[in-house]
C-alpha cells in the first residue's frame, strides 16, 4: 500500500538505502521522497530500522549503498551544504553537560558561523518560549530528561534549519514539556520549515502529522498522506498493525498459568 499526492517540492530524497551490521540486515532498500513544509512521522515498532534510517539520512552513519538528497545536495557528497540545512535531535543525545543551557547555545550557534549578537537573540528567545530561561544558568548535567530534550531541540533550531530531524522527540518527556515542545514544531512547520521525527506511538503521529511512512523489519510499507495511509482503518494505529502483520494474543492454554497469584 503506497499513496500519493505528495507536496510538489520535494525535502528530502531517499534512494536505495541499505545498512547491514554483521549479519543483521538493519534497513533494506528504502526508497522515499518526503514533501516539504509538512509535520512528517516515520512510524514503525521497535527494532523497524527507524534510527538507522535517520542517522544515515542526517550523515550521522555512512549507508552500505544508496543514497540521499537534501535539498538537491547530497548528503555524503557535499556534507558542509547538507549540515547547513538540516537540525537534529538524535535519540540519546549526547551534549557538552559542563556547560550551562546559555552556555550550549551560544557554543552551537558560533560553530555554525552565526555573529554573536545574533546568536545570543535566539538563544534568548528560544530559552523563553521552551520554557528554560530559568534554568539557562545551570549545567546541562543537572537537566532532566525533559528539559535536555528542549535544549537540544533550541540548539538544533537555533540556525534555523530548512529540515529538522527528531528520533522519539518526546520519549520520557514530562506532559508540559511535551506540549512546549510541540507547540514550537507546530509554529515551525506553519512558517514552511519541514519536521520529521520517528515514533512508535501512533497516536502522537496521528494528532500531529499530516504526512506519514509506515516501516518495518528495515523497509517502508506505507507512505502518503495520513488519510490515505490510514485508509479505512479507524485510526493509524488499526492501519499500522494490518502493515507490519501483527496478530492478536495467542488464544487456548499458552498462558493459562498467568494471572490468580504465584504457584
Amino acid at each position: 500500500m503506497e499513496a500519493v499526492g505528495q507536496s510538489a517540492r520535494t525535502a528530502v530524497r531517499v534512494e536505495g538505502l541499505w545498512k547491514r551490521f554483521g549479519e543483521q540486515v538493519a534497513v533494506a532498500g528504502v526508497d522515499l521522497e518526503i514533501p516539504a513544509g509538512r509535520f512528517i512521522g516515520l512510524v514503525g515498532p521497535n527494532g523497524a530500522g527507524k534510527t538507522t534510517t535517520l542517522s544515515m539520512v542526517t550523515g550521522l552513519l555512512r549507508p552500505d549503498t544508496g543514497r540521499v538528497l537534501i535539498g538537491g545536495h547530497d548528503v555524503w557528497q557535499d556534507p558542509a551544504a547538507v549540515k547547513a540545512r538540516i537540525g537534529v535531535l538524535p535519540e540519546g543525545l549526547r551534549m557538552f553537560e559542563r556547560l550551562s543551557g546559555r552556555e550550549l547555545l551560544a557554543y552551537t550557534g558560533r560553530l555554525r558561523g552565526l555573529p554573536g549578537e545574533e546568536v545570543d537573540k535566539r538563544a534568548t528567545q528560544l530559552l523563553d518560549v521552551l520554557d528554560l530561561a530559568g534554568s539557562q544558568h545551570k549545567l546541562v548535567i543537572d537537566y532532566s530528561t525533559g528539559m535536555r530534550k528542549k535544549i537540544g531541540l533550541a540548539a538544533a533550531l537555533l540556525h534555523n534549519p530548512e529540515v529538522l530531524f527528531l528520533d522519539e522527540p518526546f520519549e520520557g518527556v514530562d506532559p508540559v514539556s511535551a506540549q512546549t515542545i510541540r507547540g514550537v514544531l507546530e509554529r515551525y512547520t506553519a512558517s514552511g520549515a519541514t519536521v520529521v521525527f520517528s515514533s512508535h506511538v501512533m497516536e502522537l503521529v496521528e494528532s500531529l502529522c499530516s504526512w506519514v511512512a509506515v516501516m518495518a523489519g528495515g523497509r517502508i510499507r506505507a507512505h502518503g498522506p495520513l488519510a490515505d495511509v490510514r485508509g479505512d482503518a479507524a485510526t493509524l494505529q488499526d492501519a499500522f498493525l494490518e502493515l507490519v502483520g501483527v496478530r492478536g494474543a495467542a488464544d487456548g492454554d499458552s498462558l493459562d498459568w498467568l494471572g490468580g497469584g504465584a504457584r
